[in-house]
């Protein structure tokens, strides 16, 4: 079984900051590529950033500049800092992460998502 939980998500005025943690633990062999995706409200989820295992970055136009994405692969963990919010960055934010099992199956898991609220 494995779990991946979030954590740091909440209220921030424009222009504040937030740090978004995804830990991931349980059965795992290996983890490669982790990413964070959002949905707002009557929207479809997402593509934030990626990580490779390897540190590779990819990002949205609309955060380049303003959110890092990094990992710790002793920890089994990501991050995403992000910076200068605004307010249509509001959204539940949802890390994910291909994971190979003790059974050497490569899946997708994803974590149960954390609100970020941009608002003043």
């Amino acid at each position: 079984q494995v779990r991946l939980v979030e954590s740091g998500g909440g209220l921030v005025q424009p222009g504040g900051s937030l740090r978004l943690s995804c830990a991931a633990s349980g059965s795992i062999r290996s983890i490669y590529t982790m990413g964070w995706y959002r949905q707002a409200p009557g929207n479809q989820r997402e593509l934030v950033a990626t990580i490779t295992s390897g540190g590779s970055t990819n990002y949205a136009d609309s955060v380049k500049g303003r959110f890092t994405i990094s990992r710790d692969n002793a920890k089994n963990t990501e991050y995403l800092q992000m910076n200068s919010l605004k307010p249509e960055d509001t959204a539940v934010y949802y890390c994910n992460a291909d994971i190979v099992g003790l059974d050497w199956r490569l899946r997708t898991y994803w974590g149960q998502g954390t609100q970020v609220t941009v608002s003043s």
